[in-house]
């Protein structure tokens, strides 16, 4: 399994944030107010899967008192934090469809104005999510992955590996 890449992750926000402004512009009048606090769950889940990272980086770096990360349950963070990164740059992009819908006709509806903030909280916590999986993913590399990182030219590489 290759890491999330932010290219990916980009690209997804952008057609799912051009897809969510076409939808939004053609159906906004019938769709209900926007609770402020809509998005905030996203907030609740990047804050879980942070504290995730920080106790399975311990583990896999055997810190003293930690026990060891059996490899099963790493694999099953590393999934988590894939499909949380997506997940996470899918409602980005709703949300900034969203907000690209309102923020020019705040000033003559007042649903717009009154929708705006909610719009803003959800895109934020949705990029919230998107950082706390790629630390989570990174979080999980094993120690002899950081030596990866390294370009295949790079003479300290091992080549024979």
């Amino acid at each position: 399994m290759k890491p999330t890449r932010v290219q990916e992750l980009l690209a997804t926000l952008v057609v799912v944030a051009v897809v969510a402004y076409l939808v939004v512009r053609l159906a906004y009048s019938t769709l209900p107010a926007l609770p402020p606090l809509a998005g905030v769950t996203l907030l609740v889940l990047g804050a879980i899967e942070v504290v995730l990272g920080f106790a399975l980086k311990a583990r896999i770096e055997r810190r003293p008192g930690t026990k060891p990360v059996e490899p099963l349950v790493a694999a099953r963070a590393v999934a988590l934090a894939k499909a949380s990164a997506v997940a996470g740059a899918v409602m980005a992009g709703v949300w900034l469809g969203l907000l690209g819908y309102l923020l020019p006709r705040r000033g003559e509806l007042a649903a717009a104005a009154g929708d705006t903030p909610g719009a803003a909280i959800g895109l934020a916590c949705a990029l919230a999510l998107v950082a706390a999986a790629l630390w989570l993913q990174r979080c999980c590399r094993a120690p002899t992955d950081r030596d990866d990182d390294r370009p295949r030219d790079d003479p300290g590489r091992d080549r024979h590996a």
